[in-house]
């Protein structure tokens, strides 16, 4: 699985497509250039259990890192993934 990103102005998109059709998505908005608020996070039953959720998080904090932002994880599946990964608090607002 592939995860994409996709940014227009303030808002953006972390997503898997299968047979170019979107299959998980994660969305956010951008408060000011460094605090990215995860609000949305959903997978579709064909992928779930699969860990796609974990993946579009996964690409989040890279993406944070690589940019200078934080994360502050509002949809509930992201601030578990968030507790239960102590390696991501670097990130954290």
């Amino acid at each position: 699985m592939n995860v994409q990103h996709k940014k227009s102005d303030n808002k953006g998109v972390f997503y898997i497509e299968v047979d170019g059709l979107k299959k998980a998505e994660m969305t956010y908005v951008m408060a000011g250039e460094t605090k990215m608020i995860i609000d949305h996070t959903e997978v579709l039953a064909e992928l779930s259990g699969k860990g796609a959720g974990k993946m579009l998080v996964e690409k989040a904090v890279e993406y944070a890192r690589k940019n200078g932002i934080k994360i502050l994880p509002l949809c509930t599946f992201a601030k578990t993934v968030f507790e239960k990964t102590p390696d991501y608090n670097d990130v954290l607002f």
